[in-house]
């Protein structure tokens, strides 16, 4: 993983980038009692199998991460405490109405909630921001969604287990 002194010059190598479980990059704010269920089930259905999230550079002020979500990740609705810009390297992804895909990108200011689907291929973002730290507060507070996602968790696991980067800008962990 990239890191540098504000002001100097620093070389990042995706096959440096740490995952987010080895940084202390994003902390999760407190959870209700419906999210922490929601998720411990998710969780026991093997719901990490569908997403990969590495840190290519961080800097005081700045970071950078790539993030792969595979075919019809359930993303919970959620927010962050820091403004993020996402660009699309791959795969494709619907955010309300609207489909976007490889060269295109969208903007999320600080606390606003928002969700997306991965496409049929899944998705790679790249995550600009102006922080090296940030949190996330997951919203989804309606058992409804949780029951969801853990089937879709269930349904999608065996494939995403197969599933490659639609861009593979990435290098796939090592085993």
């Amino acid at each position: 993983m990239g890191k540098s002194k504000r002001g100097r010059f620093a070389i990042f190598r995706a096959k440096d980038a740490r995952c987010d479980a080895e940084t202390t990059i994003m902390e999760y704010e407190p959870i209700s009692a419906v999210v922490a269920e929601g998720s411990r089930r998710a969780q026991a259905e093997g719901v990490d199998t569908g997403h990969d999230l590495r840190v290519l550079f961080l800097a005081p002020g700045f970071s950078l991460v790539y993030v792969w979500f595979k075919s019809g990740f359930p993303l919970p609705l959620h927010t962050h405490n820091v403004d993020c810009l996402y660009y699309i390297v791959g795969g494709s992804l619907t955010i309300g109405h609207k489909e976007l895909g490889v060269g295109d990108g969208f903007f999320v200011g600080s606390g606003v909630p928002y969700t997306y689907t991965p496409g049929p291929a899944g998705v790679e973002v790249l995550e600009f921001r102006a922080a090296n730290q940030f949190n996330i507060k997951v919203m989804a507070e309606d058992p409804a969604f949780w029951d969801k996602a853990v089937a879709t968790v269930r349904g999608h696991r065996p494939a995403w287990l197969q599933e490659a980067r639609p861009a593979r800008v990435m290098p796939d962990k090592a085993s």
